[in-house]
């Protein structure tokens, strides 16, 4: 970890990746689909939550699907804090795309994911806006931080989808500019640091050596 990344000058927004699920390493798409970790999911887990811990975290939220659930219980079960859970953490819904693997959404919606990929708004599998998912997101994340104290730091264990898009709103990006925040591995995180001119990415797909992105935001 770059340790200047979590040094204590303002308030902090981990917002953390899920552990490994079984729809991952097939490379299907989850959306709102509620699949569980596998056993390699919960190790990635109880392992980032011990380098979490380390930072004293003053609060932990999450999404309510099992797979970001149970990855925020590792935290809390090592911190002592109460996991606050949110239906708006939840990953993009995709409609048709959920459970069709990464080849069979571009054989079938090529060019919808083409779009996608170029920027464009698209409801994929006629889902959400990612802006509508930053619409229910990000005003959660600013909620909590904003009870945080002067130095606090709050975990948000989501998804990649919704991390990705909520990084972009706080960070004051336009929408069509998202993509370009890579995605993240399971179980790894982006840290945002509170300064002068707003929120600023400090660390981006930190926690572990470099790892491929598996799922839905690869």
């Amino acid at each position: 970890m770059n340790e200047d990344a979590y040094k204590k000058t303002g308030r902090r927004i981990v917002l953390w990746r899920h552990g490994q699920t079984s729809w991952n390493l097939e490379r299907r798409f989850q959306g709102t689909t509620d699949i569980a970790l596998t056993e390699t999911g919960v190790a990635q887990a109880r392992r980032a939550a011990r380098l979490l811990a380390s930072l004293k975290p003053d609060a932990i939220i999450a999404s309510d699907l099992k797979r970001a659930s149970a990855t925020a219980e590792e935290l809390a079960g090592l911190t002592g804090l109460p996991v606050q859970y949110d239906q708006a953490l939840r990953e993009t819904y995709a409609g048709v795309w959920q459970g069709l693997s990464h080849q069979e959404i571009i054989k079938r919606y090529g060019d919808e994911y083409s779009a996608w990929k170029r920027g464009e708004p698209v409801r994929r599998g006629g889902g959400e806006l990612e802006s509508e998912v930053a619409d229910r997101a990000a005003p959660v994340v600013l909620r909590h931080a904003e009870k945080l104290p002067e130095d606090g730091t709050l975990v948000v264990a989501s998804h990649g989808g919704t991390i990705r898009t909520t990084i972009g709103r706080l960070l004051g990006l336009e929408s069509q500019h998202w993509e370009s925040l890579g995605g993240l591995s399971n179980c790894c995180w982006s840290v945002l640091g509170e300064g002068a001119r707003g929120w600023r990415l400090l660390e981006h797909n930190a926690g572990t050596l470099p790892e491929p992105v598996l799922g839905d935001d690869d």
